[in-house]
């Protein structure tokens, strides 16, 4: 799809800057998915903080503690 977007000089030549393009188009078009990228990591970040999304970690944390135990016989 194609969509016209107003920008001044400056903001257009910072963006080919920021995303070491050359041509508007597919300058635009890799900030425009590097903003999406961001929404998207930022959103599951969310969600584990919250609580809402998480993992089991069992085995993990067994074998953690497992380890601090040998380690504790092991110390002199």
């Amino acid at each position: 799809m194609k969509v016209t977007v107003d920008l001044s000089d400056h903001e257009m030549q910072e963006i080919l800057e920021l995303t070491g393009e050359r041509k508007k188009g597919p300058a635009i078009r890799r900030l425009m998915e590097e903003a999406l990228q961001l929404r998207r990591r930022a959103r599951i970040a969310r969600r584990f903080l919250s609580g809402e999304w998480g993992m089991e970690l069992e085995s993990y944390e067994a074998d953690q503690e497992r380890d601090r135990q040998r380690e504790q016989e092991l110390a002199p």
